[in-house]
């Protein structure tokens, strides 16, 4: 990879990136040294010609994505390096290797110092997505190296649609190495089938792993309602820990049918569970059963600062209706995944839900995404998932 343009920073906006910080903004910057196009490698300087990072220029607020605050040869050493890392801090983690869970995220961006690139482990395919242009051009190269370093025999690329929501170009989903259509993967002793070419994200919610098992600890001799079940996830594992029944509930049929796909492969008889077809929030405002629990896990309803307010009144609705309706006694698992929805905001809005719902409510657990999806503490951005779960009286 070479290197042959250089971003001046204007004086003074050096300090968020001696604080290791990996985003540029376009507005910190003074000027441009060599003709730069969307997702080279450039180099970032003070005004003095200070050396401060290597990063992937990018279209957009953010200018450049950093992925090395030191000086060197960036050669295929230096990319092999950065994905062997990543690797042995999954085996420090006990997850790389694990017979018992054979799916984890293997490269979390700025965590792993990459922005821009998401790499998850399923079996022995890795699907690769790339959030900006820089990684996507690297894509072949990662893919070669992902078989040295993570033992896997394809690699599926499925960045397309995220990389034209970012501002690249035109792509299209494909296995860069092998072909593995789908597979047939275990997190913590459960079956899942893993269908990466056409299921959301890549594949699997992999981030709510340990909130899955904590759930399963829980739910013996319970009742359960997954909404937004998606794969069916939570309610597996309320079924592996022993609860007499658990409901899954979507508006997908699509999802609902993956989810019976995935009971029947854990062998569970139909009659311990039910998929229902509806709108959450109406469901929940009319319950037909008297839960113990309820997860409530929907998607991020804000991607964007703009779009908060509108998330926060989303996150009151739903969980308004789930504290309102449950038994006495019973726990609420309650997620958002939005990134500018941060753990004390997200707190304050479950407060005002029991407030709106006249139910005294209190903390028994924070939860958080795990330890294959790390968060450097000079990018507090990357903590993006956070949860609750609460008993209500």
């Amino acid at each position: 990879m070479q290197v042959s343009s250089r971003i001046v920073l204007k004086s003074g906006k050096e300090h968020s990136i001696l604080r290791r910080h990996p985003w540029v903004f376009s507005g910190a910057i003074d000027r441009v040294e060599g003709e730069i196009h969307n997702g080279d490698a450039v180099e970032v300087t003070d005004q003095k010609g200070r050396f401060l990072a290597y990063g992937h220029a990018a279209e957009g607020s953010i200018a450049v994505r950093i992925f090395s605050f030191e000086q060197g040869e960036l050669d295929r050493a230096f990319w092999k390096n950065k994905v062997q890392q990543a690797f042995d801090l999954r085996s420090k983690l006990r997850i790389a290797g694990d017979t018992n869970t054979t799916m984890y995220r293997l490269i979390h961006a700025e965590g792993d110092g990459m922005p821009g690139l998401i790499v998850d482990i399923y079996g022995k395919t890795a699907v690769i997505q790339t959030h900006s242009v820089g990684m996507h051009e690297l894509r072949q190269l990662l893919a070669e190296i992902l078989v040295e370093v993570a033992g896997v025999t394809s690699v599926y690329n499925k960045s397309a649609e995220k990389l034209e929501k970012n501002g690249g170009q035109r792509s299209q989903d494909e296995y860069l190495i092998g072909a593995q259509p789908d597979e047939i993967c275990l997190e913590h002793g459960a079956k899942y089938k893993i269908d990466w070419e056409t299921g959301q994200k890549t594949g699997f919610f992999i981030d709510q792993r340990e909130s899955r098992f904590l759930l399963g600890q829980l739910a013996k001799g319970k009742k359960v309602l997954n909404t937004f079940c998606y794969t069916g996830g939570f309610s597996i594992c309320a079924l592996n820990g022993g609860a007499v029944l658990a409901h899954s509930l979507d508006s997908s049929q699509k999802a609902l049918d993956l989810t019976e796909e995935n009971l029947k492969l854990n062998g569970y008889d139909p009659a311990v569970h039910r998929t229902i077809k509806a709108d959450a929030v109406h469901y929940l405002k009319n319950l037909e059963e008297d839960y113990d629990i309820i997860v409530l896990d929907p998607p991020a309803f804000a991607k964007h600062l703009s779009a908060r307010h509108q998330a926060i009144q989303a996150y009151t609705r739903i969980n308004e209706a789930a504290i309102r309706q449950i038994k006495p006694g019973g726990l609420l698992f309650t997620f958002s995944c939005s990134q500018v929805v941060d753990r004390n905001l997200f707190a304050g809005t479950i407060m005002a839900a029991a407030i709106q719902a006249k139910r005294n409510v209190r903390i028994l657990y924070r939860l958080q995404q795990p330890g294959d999806h790390p968060v450097s503490i000079f990018h507090p951005e990357g903590e993006y998932l956070k949860g609750l779960v609460i008993e209500v009286l």
